[in-house]
């Protein structure tokens, strides 16, 4: 107890070893505990994070008195916030031996918000990367932090609670949590839309999808830089003519001066079975080395490595009876094996874990989801999770 009725000075020190004394007893009992813990003097450094401090301190009914949380929050008095949809759960260690508890309720984004969203969006998200960093235009944001029509929640759309004997709805331990969750928003970006109860997926999947089906039809558009095999005969003047397969010892021929060709024969090997032919200027067939010719060029020089694929111990007959071995199985295509990993899993399955799985692109990943939930072939349990259709 301090001087003249007024408590006792606590320095910033010795709140926060208090506060870290605290979090190790509790951390015992509860491992799963998630502290606030900021890097360096500012709460919050990402679009998300700032946004969400911002939405809160221009309000009248917030703006004078959530101030009071910074040094809480600053001095890591919030040993606990967890995020769930529609509720933030948390432990602020304040004057008393134990944590106060703090719950906040948030109300969904409303339907028609939502929708009003989703249309200004169209074509203007390019990945889910750019959502979460912020990076994306300058109206969008204009949109997003709009009042009572943005993502951001309104004052109305809040409902706070503490077990502190503070008299004021917006106590100091409120105060924190509510810059805590901007300074989580900075870990995880995608807890707003959580908390919102927001599908963030069909945010990206439908601008994706736009962006999808611009791209399919300029691709129908046959581009003037393509050439078809007859028009490479017009421009060059010859004819093309489709190689023998498995042919490693072809005579290529090479065009001379006067439209003649002569050939280069490889070190063994049968005959070419495809020519190119002058166009206008007539046609000559190639120069074609009889078999004693072709055995006194080899004689004198060096010996070569055959062209042709090397015979090893290995690369026998097949001997009577034996199976042949079966050709590589084909290919699954990047949907199949999305809709396979979708239906193994029971319980559904979220973006991030199918990124991981499957090691594609956030993009391509969100961009199948979208169109196997409108083929009917899965559905969405919960925001982000997905199970198979049977």
């Amino acid at each position: 107890m301090g001087y003249w009725g007024y408590p006792r000075y606590v320095s910033v020190a010795e709140k926060r070893a208090k506060a870290e004394k605290k979090l190790k007893q509790l951390l015992k009992k509860n491992p799963g505990m998630r502290p606030v813990i900021l890097q360096g003097s500012a709460i919050a450094n990402t679009w998300w994070g700032k946004s969400w401090n911002e939405n809160l301190e221009r309000y009248a009914d917030y703006g004078n008195r959530i101030g009071r949380g910074r040094s809480y929050v600053r001095n890591q008095a919030v040993l606990d916030l967890q995020i769930a949809p529609g509720k933030v759960e948390a432990l602020v260690q304040g004057s008393a031996s134990s944590p106060y508890e703090v719950t906040i309720g948030i109300k969904p984004i409303p339907p028609e918000t939502w929708k009003a969203i989703l249309r200004a969006c169209d074509g203007k998200m390019a990945s889910l990367q750019a959502l979460l960093s912020g990076e994306f235009p300058k109206d969008l944001q204009e949109i997003f932090m709009a009042k009572g029509k943005g993502l951001f929640p309104a004052p109305a759309e809040i409902k706070l609670s503490c077990s502190c004997p503070d008299w004021a709805v917006m106590c100091k331990h409120v105060a924190a949590v509510l810059y805590g969750i901007g300074a989580r928003l900075d870990e995880n970006p995608n807890l707003f839309f959580t908390l919102r109860k927001a599908d963030v997926t069909e945010l990206i999947s439908k601008a994706v999808a736009d962006q999808t089906d611009s791209l399919l039809k300029k691709a129908k558009q046959k581009s003037t830089r393509v050439m078809d095999s007859a028009d490479l005969s017009d421009v060059f003047g010859i004819d093309l003519a489709n190689p023998a397969e498995n042919d490693d010892h072809a005579v290529m021929p090479k065009r001379t001066a006067g439209g003649k060709t002569r050939g280069k024969a490889s070190t063994g090997g049968s005959e070419p079975p495809h020519v190119i032919t002058a166009g206008k200027s007539g046609t000559a067939p190639p120069v074609r080395k009889k078999p004693a010719e072709r055995k006194k060029s080899v004689q004198g020089t060096t010996k070569t490595p055959p062209v042709g694929p090397r015979k090893n111990a290995s690369s026998k007959k097949p001997q009577a009876g034996t199976a042949k071995t079966a050709g590589p199985p084909p290919p699954v295509s990047a949907v199949d094996r999305t809709l396979a990993l979708i239906r193994k899993s029971k319980s559904g399955i979220g973006i991030p874990e199918l990124i991981e799985k499957t090691g594609f692109d956030p993009r391509k990943i969100y961009n199948i989801v979208f169109r196997l939930k409108k083929m009917g072939k899965i559905r969405s349990v919960s925001h982000g999770i997905y199970i198979g259709v049977p």
